[in-house]
C-alpha cells in the first residue's frame, strides 16, 4: 500500500509547548494532515523560542536571523502545515470554524477555561461538525478540581508520586530528566483520539477526548504495587538495585556501568555462572527466587565485587555467554546513534527547511513499523505561517479577503 494509516484525515492543531504538539506530531507521522494554528502576536508556538537554534553556521544559543529555527520546533513541527490566526480577534472564530467544518480531529492543550472564553470549546464547535473528535490535553482534566493551576512537567511529576520512586530511601525527590509528564499524556491522547475516530467512522458521531497529564502519569505509577511492597517491608526507593527481583540493577565495571535483569531461576543461574560462583547454584541462599530476594544485598554485593575488577566488555561477554540478560548503560548520544534504532526510523535525523541536516542532530521518529505501509517523520517543520494563504485559498477565501484579514491583524 502507498497510503499511510491516517491518510485522508485532517487535524486542526491548537496546541503549544510539548504535550499537545507531541500528540499531533504522532498523528502527522501516521499520515494525517495536521494544520497547526499559531498565534502571530506571540511569535507562534512557544517552542519556536526555545534555545538552541539551528542557523546557517550550525547550533547557536541565540537566534541570528529570521531563517533560524529552534531545535524544539524542528522536532515537534515536522509533517505539519503552519497557519497564523489570532484567536483573540473576534473575526478569527469564523476562520477557525471554516477549518473545523472539514476536519476530522481537533487537538488543544489550553489552560482550563481558555477555550470557553474564546468561544471555541467543544460545546461551541460541535454543531459545526457532528463527526469531529475534539481532544483536550490538560494538566488536570476537564473535570478536575485543581482550577487553572499551571501544569508544567515538573509540577506533574511532583504530584504523581513518580519523584519518590527513584533514588535511595533518604534521597530528596528525584526529577526525571526526561519530561515524562509531558510525554505520557500525548500517548494516551493519541490512543483515545484514534479510538474515537474509529467510532465516529462507524456511527457518524464524534466526541470529546479528555486526557489529563496528572492522571496519565499517576496511572503508570499505579502499575507498580508500591503500597503493597511497603506493607510487607520492601522500601519504596531502592537506588541502583531492585531487591525484590534480585539479581536486578545497575553495576559498575572498571570502565563503565551496565545493567542486569535476571529475576528468574534460569537467568539468575546464568549470572552466578558468569561470576564464577557455580557453587551457589541450588544453595539455600540463592537457589530459589524467594531466597535470592531474602539475600539480595549479599547477591548484589557479589556481583558488584566481581564487576569492579573487570572491563565492561569482559563483564558483558561473560554474562552474555551464560544467557544472563545484561546491557551497557549508554549515554543519550550513544543511544540515538544505535544503527538498529536509526535503520528502523525510531530515531531520525532532524532537517532544517533551509539549512538541511547538521551531523549529530537527531529527533524522535515514530517507533512503529508497519508491514504494509510506512509512517514517516523525516520531513522538515514549517516556518511560522508558511501555509496560511494556501490553506485559506482551499477554504475558498480570495486574495482580497486574505488581505483584509491581514490588515485587521486576524492572521
Amino acid at each position: 500500500m502507498t497510503t499511510k494509516p491516517l491518510e485522508g484525515k485532517t487535524v486542526i492543531d491548537l496546541t503549544t509547548a510539548l504535550a499537545g504538539p507531541y500528540a499531533t506530531l504522532l498523528l502527522a507521522g501516521l499520515g494525517a494532515r495536521v494544520i497547526k494554528v499559531e498565534n502571530p502576536t506571540r511569535g507562534g508556538d512557544t517552542s519556536r523560542n526555545n534555545s538552541p537554534y539551528v542557523t546557517s553556521d550550525g547550533l547557536s544559543v541565540q537566534r541570528t536571523s529570521d531563517d533560524d529555527m529552534s531545535v524544539s520546533m524542528m522536532l515537534r513541527g515536522r509533517g505539519k502545515e503552519s497557519i497564523t490566526l489570532n484567536l483573540k480577534h473576534p473575526s478569527s472564530r469564523e476562520v477557525l470554524f471554516d477549518l473545523i467544518r472539514d476536519a476530522d480531529i481537533l487537538v488543544e492543550n489550553y489552560s482550563a477555561g481558555v477555550t470557553k472564553r474564546l468561544g471555541i470549546d467543544y460545546d461551541s464547535v460541535r454543531p459545526l461538525n457532528e463527526k469531529l473528535v475534539y481532544t483536550s490535553i490538560s494538566g488536570f482534566g476537564a473535570t478536575g478540581d485543581h482550577g487553572d493551576r499551571k501544569a508544567m512537567d515538573t509540577i506533574i511529576q511532583a504530584m504523581s508520586g513518580v519523584m519518590t520512586t527513584a533514588g535511595e530511601p533518604d534521597d530528596p525527590p528525584v526529577r526525571f530528566g526526561l519530561p515524562v509528564g509531558d510525554l505520557v499524556a500525548p500517548l494516551f491522547s493519541v490512543i483515545g483520539t484514534l479510538s474515537a475516530v474509529m467510532q465516529a467512522d462507524r456511527t457518524g458521531t464524534g466526541q470529546r477526548v479528555d486526557v489529563s497529564m496528572l492522571g496519565a502519569l499517576t496511572s503508570l505509577v499505579a502499575c507498580e504495587p508500591f503500597d503493597a511492597l511497603e506493607a510487607i517491608g520492601f522500601p519504596l526507593r531502592t537506588g541502583a538495585y531492585v531487591p525484590r527481583l534480585a539479581p536486578f540493577g545497575t553495576f559498575r565495571s572498571v570502565d563503565g556501568w551496565f545493567a542486569i535483569c535476571a529475576p528468574t531461576d534460569q537467568f539468575s543461574a546464568g549470572v552466578l555462572k558468569a561470576i564464577g560462583r557455580d557453587d551457589l547454584l541450588g544453595s539455600a541462599e540463592f537457589g530459589t527466587r524467594d531466597a535470592r530476594v531474602a539475600n539480595a544485598d549479599r547477591l548484589h554485593g557479589l556481583i558488584a565485587g566481581w564487576a569492579a575488577e573487570r572491563t565492561q566488555h569482559e563483564v558483558l561477554a561473560a554474562l552474555d555467554a551464560n544467557g544472563a540478560p545484561a546491557a551497557p548503560v549508554r549515554t543519550t548520544a550513544e543511544a540515538v546513534r544505535d544503527p538498529q534504532v536509526v535503520s528502523r526510523k525510531e530515531v531520525v535525523p532532524l532537517v532544517h527547511p533551509k539549512f538541511g541536516h547538521f551531523d549529530g542532530l537527531f529527533g524522535s521518529g515514530l517507533p512503529i513499523v508497519f508491514s504494509e505501509t510506512e509512517a514517516d517523520l523525516s520531513g522538515p517543520a514549517p516556518k511560522l505561517g508558511e501555509q496560511t494563504d494556501a490553506v485559506l485559498r482551499e477554504l475558498g477565501y480570495d486574495e482580497e479577503r486574505i488581505r483584509v484579514l491581514r490588515e485587521e491583524h486576524v492572521l
